[in-house]
Parts: C-alpha cells; sequence; structure tokens
C-alpha cells in the first residue's frame, strides 16, 4: 500500500518519471486488453494461491492441507504445467532451472552447516548469555531492544544476505526476545521486512542487479534514450529503502498490522470445565 501509494504521488506530482505506454504502442483497447491483462495475471495468481493456500498462508483462512516443502513441489509441479500452456517448456528451460535450483540448494545447505557449526561453538563458549545480557540491559526495554535489533540488521545486510542473517543471527535474536515477552511471529515478520532492504541497497541488492540487466536490454533495443548507470539505480532505490524502513517503523509501533491475522488465544473457563466434567461423570 505504501509503495502504490508513493507510485501514484510521483506520477500526479512528476508524471515524466513514470511514462505511460507510448500512444503507437496502443493497439488494443476495451475488452480486448482487459482479456489480455486477465491471461497474464490469473494463471500466475493461481498457482501463488494454490501455494500458499495449501500451507494456510492466506490470512483469516485455515487451509492448510500441506507442509512447506509439500507446498514447494506443488508449485513447482504449477509452474511446468505453466510453461506447458504457454509452449515454453523445453529441455534448456528445464535444465536451466534445475542447474539454478541445485546451485540454490547447495548454498543454503551449505550455510546451514556453517551456522550450525558457529552456533555450537558460540554456544559452548557461553556466547548466547553473553547476548542475551547485553541486549536485556539495553535502555528502553522492549523498544530500545527492537530499535537496536533493527539498526543492527539494517547495516549488516551491506555485508550479509538474506540466507546468511536467517541462519546466523536470527538464532542470537530469538531466545532474547521470548524472554523479554516478544511474540515471536510477530518478531519474524519485522525482521523479515527488515532484510527485505537487503534486496535494494549494495552490495547485495539482487532487484538492483536485475534491474540493471533490463534497462541495458531496453537500451540496447532503443526502448530508453540513455544508458543506465548504476548510480541511477542506486539514487532511485533511496526513496523505496526509506519506505521499506518506514513500513519497520510501522510494524514496531502497531504491531496489530502483522498480530490481527493471528490465531487469536482461546480461554477455558475452569470452573464451567469442571462442572461439565463433573456432569459427565454422573
Amino acid at each position: 500500500l505504501i509503495f502504490a501509494v508513493y507510485t501514484f504521488a510521483v506520477g500526479v506530482v512528476k508524471p515524466e518519471h513514470v511514462p505511460g505506454v507510448p500512444r503507437e504502442a496502443r493497439t488494443m483497447s476495451g475488452l480486448a486488453l482487459w482479456g489480455k491483462c486477465l491471461r497474464g495475471i490469473i494463471p500466475s495468481a493461481v498457482l501463488i494461491f494454490a501455494v500458499l493456500g495449501s500451507m494456510g498462508g492466506l490470512p483469516g483462512i485455515d487451509t492448510a492441507i500441506c507442509t512447506p516443502t509439500e507446498a514447494g513441489a506443488m508449485g513447482a509441479v504449477g509452474a511446468f504445467i505453466l510453461a506447458a500452456l504457454h509452449r515454453r517448456l523445453t529441455w534448456p528451460l528445464v535444465k536451466e532451472a534445475m542447474a539454478g535450483t541445485m546451485r540454490i540448494t547447495a548454498m543454503v545447505v551449505f550455510i546451514l552447516i556453517g551456522s550450525r557449526t558457529f552456533s555450537l561453538v558460540f554456544q559452548g563458549v557461553e556466547g548466547g548469555t553473553w547476548i542475551e545480557h547485553m541486549l536485556s540491559n539495553l535502555p528502553g526495554g522492549q523498544i530500545g531492544f527492537l530499535i537496536a535489533v533493527n539498526v543492527f540488521i539494517f547495516f549488516l545486510a551491506f555485508f550479509l544476505d538474506f540466507f546468511e542473517i536467517a541462519f546466523i543471527i536470527l538464532p542470537l535474536l530469538g531466545p532474547v526476545a521470548d524472554k523479554m515477552g516478544i511474540d515471536l511471529v510477530w518478531f519474524g515478520v519485522m525482521l523479515c521486512v527488515n532484510m527485505q532492504t537487503s534486496f535494494m541497497h549494495p552490495p547485495f541488492g539482487f532487484a538492483l542487479f536485475y534491474l540493471r540487466g533490463i534497462a541495458d536490454t531496453l537500451f540496447k533495443n532503443g526502448s530508453l534514450p540513455r544508458k543506465v548507470e548504476s548510480d541511477d539505480i542506486y539514487l532511485g532505490a533511496l526513496p523505496w529503502v526509506l519506505m521499506q524502513l518506514l513500513l519497520v517503523v510501522i510494524v514496531i509501533f502497531c504491531p496489530q498490522t502483522v498480530t490481527f491475522f493471528l490465531d487469536k488465544p482461546q480461554t477455558v473457563d475452569l470452573n464451567k470445565a469442571t462442572e461439565i466434567l463433573q456432569n459427565l461423570g454422573r
């Protein structure tokens, strides 16, 4: 929503920064245009909702029928089906997808092995206790702890990518947050929102690398009037990083933005339960 409001505001204030499709490229209108848009959106949307819904990932709806691993397999099968329907399911494409999957899986497994080794050594020298004492004594209580952790994670993302932080750093922060009475689901969502900024700033800004590749392609085919430099992309990403940090602040001071979708704890009236059990015993 924040990104949409910002994009709309830029379109109103500086429309030249978000130009529309050239008039000569507007070859469709009305129902034909809507049909083309829906044909491009619906298959991907169905695949996304099928994967999330199968493991109960839809807010407010209990649709869990499989584990995340099984849901991932369902997503892979769905991607194969979509590729076949679009007549793009070729052996080179399958080979490239399998090679990419193997590289990412190997990277994650080795990071997991390294993080586990580090955790065992760190806990063996009472590092966890030292971290707990240091973070628990920060001024400001929970708010001070959350601000310090988010600042630390933000700057750490300049040197480590998402996987290293998730496997090495978060296991050290989770127990401290739990002992301070912080909801771990909300805490995890907040840190994930923070770590999303690592995709938008160097040196591990994967979104920036993808955008640079797209910009080079558009320049080569004449769609862009000039070559887009890395500095242009970094400056253009700055507002989005700031909005992401604003979202972190909103999650910290308005936790209902996350906890509203969680299952509410159910309370049990002990007296009523005892009465029901006594009636059953009779």
